[in-house]
């Protein structure tokens, strides 16, 4: 590990980052150098700029271009304190585009069509709490509270605890999944011992379900905007819905309003009230 590296990640932990994005931010700051050939130290603004148009032109993801962007300026706002570089590392617009939301039935066709035990039982999981796959697959069976009928998510996204909604068919669920493997550390083990089910394995079993039945394409958070927009179009209010899905601004949950067919569907036009010949 170079002095840099080491300095970077020791300042990335003084700051509180979550290990996944230590994790992230070093290895976008390697690859920064390793295209250059040279340290970070001996860049400046303008091979950043350069960099970026090398990631657009190479078709990277909008995230991968910004996860980028956000490790470059803690590295020169941080590590090396040079503010005059952050100011020229720019965050590339988003196109708004709609999530996918699978409907009820196709929820219940793609829990169903998972053939692995544990990999159905967090699919069930994720949509029955709205969990994210990388908090689902790290719970620990103390977070499972049935007194309360809520389930603890510890350390989320944003490093931030809170409470989600137990459901009743869920804890059946969980409750015959822990008589049949016993779990002890983590809710859902791995193959590793002493590690929980990876994000990947659990991507993979969805991947082969979704071939099985022709779906479309869901991925594991398509379960997570399936239960926020199924709960909206039950009448659950958003504040109410921003608070069990971890979101920090109310901003980011108002996208389901735009992605409720249900919903829309339901609002009258103005067309409707003329009066035509």
């Amino acid at each position: 590990m170079t002095t840099l590296r080491e300095r970077m990640i020791e300042d990335m932990r003084i700051c509180n980052l979550s290990p996944e994005t230590i994790r992230n931010y070093a290895r976008q700051v390697a690859q920064f150098a390793r295209h250059f050939g040279r340290s970070p130290e001996d860049l400046d603004g303008n091979d950043v700029r350069t960099y970026q148009l090398h990631l657009i032109k190479k078709r990277r993801s909008f995230s991968t271009i910004n996860q980028t962007a956000a490790a470059l300026r803690f590295l020169y706002r941080r590590t090396l304190g040079r503010e005059l570089e952050v100011e020229r590392i720019r965050f590339a617009r988003k196109a708004s585009r709609l999530p996918f939301v699978p409907s009820p039935q196709e929820v219940e066709r793609l829990i169903n069509a998972i053939t692995q035990p544990l990999h159905r039982v967090v699919a069930m999981t994720m949509y029955a709490a709205g969990l994210r796959v990388s908090e689902a697959v790290a719970l620990r069976p103390a977070d499972i509270d049935s007194k309360r009928m809520v389930i603890r998510v510890v350390q989320g996204k944003g490093r931030k605890d809170r409470f989600v909604t137990l459901s009743p068919v869920l804890l059946d669920q969980l409750r015959l999944h822990y008589r049949r493997i016993r779990p002890t550390n983590w809710l859902f083990p791995g193959d590793v011992s002493g590690q929980h089910i990876s994000t990947a394995t659990i991507t993979r079993g969805l991947r082969h379900a979704r071939h099985a039945i022709g779906h479309k394409p869901a991925t594991p958070h398509s379960f997570r905007h399936a239960c926020a927009t199924h709960l909206l179009e039950a009448g659950t209010d958003l504040r109410t819905i921003q608070v069990l899905l971890g979101h920090a601004s109310i901003k980011t949950t108002t996208v389901y309003l735009r992605v409720s067919p249900k919903l829309i569907s339901t609002v009258k036009s103005p067309l409707d009230s003329l009066t035509l010949s």
